[in-house]
């Protein structure tokens, strides 16, 4: 992959796996690549951080996504080809309109259960309450005038969505437009 200077937001449910195919697809042979995990800038929030999913996290989540926009812009400047991996939905998308680059936008769409059956089984300490990995699903099925940004991943191995993520990309096909950001939530 040769996307220098271009930025991916590779999003979905938690489950969808998305920081899978990101570090896979950073470590393609091709140009200089950057890996962003956005839960990482959710937890440089050491005192006073609200879960992201909750409905009060409005204000932080806009900070720490503008936070990673500003990122994933200068690694951008800089030549890199960004994979910012998270929950980016497209209220999200306003932050990312201003970046002087090419900026693509994959949404990543599991099966719900599949996506809380991933969810239990990868351990740690990560989300496996299904109601709030449920509410994101939702909230990222339904895409509007965005529909055409979403990867349906069902069947997909690892290496399956890693190919379907490498081909949107050359495509062209998931680019955004300033017409695409939507400023609702």
């Amino acid at each position: 992959m040769n996307q220098t200077g271009e930025i991916l937001i590779l999003t979905g449910a938690p489950g969808s796996g998305k920081t899978t195919v990101a570090q896979a697809l950073a470590r393609l042979p091709g140009s200089p690549k950057v890996h962003l995990h956005s839960d990482d800038f959710w937890h440089f929030i050491k005192n006073g951080a609200i879960e992201p999913y909750l409905p009060e996290a409005h204000e932080q989540n806009r900070i720490v996504v503008d936070v990673l926009a500003q990122a994933a812009e200068g690694y951008a400047r800089g030549g890199y080809f960004v994979i910012v991996d998270g929950i980016i939905g497209p209220w999200f998308l306003t932050a990312f309109e201003r970046i002087p680059a090419v900026v693509h936008y994959v949404v990543l769409r599991p099966a719900l259960d599949e996506a809380i059956r991933r969810c239990r089984e990868r351990g740690g300490n990560t989300l496996t309450d299904p109601g709030p990995i449920a509410e994101l699903h939702r909230q990222l099925s339904s895409l509007g005038s965005l529909e055409r940004h979403a990867l349906p991943i069902d069947a997909h191995s690892r290496e399956d969505t890693l190919g379907a993520v490498a081909a949107a990309i050359r495509s062209g096909g998931f680019r955004l437009t300033y017409r695409d950001a939507a400023p609702t939530e």
